[in-house]
């Protein structure tokens, strides 16, 4: 065993519902597959719905700048059927992201073996979406005037900016090169005319960069009938904010639902912690019933682990997930037993 390995300090936060019995697996998994190699040290937030219900807060400054210091978080999940939608999404999953500049939204997307999609012929489904994280609608420009009245006008603006947009597309073509060297813009821009265009210009000039690399478009709606249609005709999906979001749940969907659907808020240029979760939210209806399947907390973990360059461990965990699905996914499970058979496969 190597003497000097890097101990990392990683932030938890576990949230709310499933969150709390997903993210000690995805920990136990951190250290397993980093055995020998890295050194995990955890800090847990209590942030989510508990702490607003309990004193209103939602990501304190304090905790903020702690957050800053780490190298990664896991986050389990965050949503409260108590609490009015879109507090704590906005005060703490998107003031993470803005404040940690985690520009890059990424959502692989891959239909294992024994894992059953809802389409009829699905083919080979294996493309990740590189999602614009912090433009966009998201960026809470906008208002309302006359709340309430029959003469109420509500406004949200999408910010879109050379700069954010070229970061963003030079992270798809770079992941492209690493992949099967196709991207895919996904825009609207015979109606968004002016962010569509900026868009499509960038990713020209960018392109031009990456002769391996070829790219095409496509407008949202086309999108979403060949991601039905015909998703093995993707490799990378580069796309703004607002299109991503719908786009990884549809895809989440086509591969069998989101409970093997892990995703990555990246901050490329390692100034701030990148954030690791599962996309499947916190399921209130299942916590606290020990059902909650753990694999996309546990690939999340996974993607945390390739984000600070430990390729190998991470493929551990990747091949200990796809042996355990093929096996074992169509049985009912247990969070417990779903943890156990796939740390198990972790060597």
């Amino acid at each position: 065993m190597s003497t000097d390995r890097k101990t990392y300090d990683i932030a938890v936060i576990p949230g709310d519902g499933i969150g709390k019995e997903v993210t000690p697996v995805a920990q136990a998994a951190l250290d397993r597959a980093g055995h020998g190699v890295a050194d995990f040290r955890y800090e847990t937030f209590d942030l989510g719905a508990e702490r607003y219900l309990r004193d209103g807060a939602i990501l304190p400054d304090e905790d903020l700048e702690r957050i800053k210091g780490k190298d990664a978080i896991l986050l389990g999940a965050v949503g409260d059927p108590r609490i009015k939608a879109g507090i704590l999404e906005r005060g703490l999953l998107l003031k993470l992201r803005f404040a940690l500049d985690q520009y890059v939204n990424l959502r692989p997307s891959r239909l294992y073996r024994g894992v059953t999609s809802p389409l009829a012929d699905p083919g080979d489904i294996d493309f990740v979406v590189v999602r614009e994280g912090t433009e966009g609608l998201y960026c809470g420009a906008g208002g309302a005037i006359r709340r309430d009245t029959p003469q109420e006008v509500a406004t949200e603006v999408s910010i879109n900016t050379a700069y954010g947009v070229e970061r963003v597309v030079r992270y798809a073509f770079g992941l492209a090169m690493k992949r099967r060297r196709h991207v895919t813009l996904v825009h609207k821009k015979n109606v968004l005319v002016n962010a569509g265009d900026m868009w499509q210009r960038i990713v020209d000039r960018v392109a031009e960069e990456f002769p391996e690399v070829t790219h095409d478009y496509l407008h949202i709606d086309a999108a979403t009938i060949f991601l039905v249609s015909k998703p093995s005709r993707f490799d990378v999906i580069l796309t703004d904010n607002l299109f991503g979001d719908i786009l990884t749940d549809e895809a989440g969907a086509v591969v069998g639902g989101v409970g093997y659907s892990a995703s990555g808020c990246i901050n490329a240029d390692n100034r701030y912690p990148s954030m690791f979760e599962p996309i499947h939210g916190s399921a209130p209806d299942i916590a606290g019933r020990g059902i909650a399947n753990p694999t996309a907390a546990v690939l999340s973990a996974a993607m945390l682990l390739r984000h600070l360059g430990f390729d190998a461990a991470a493929a551990k965990i990747d091949a200990a997930v796809e042996a355990d699905i093929a096996e074992k996914g169509s049985l009912d499970r247990t969070t417990t037993e779903v943890a156990d058979d796939i740390l198990s496969r972790i060597d």
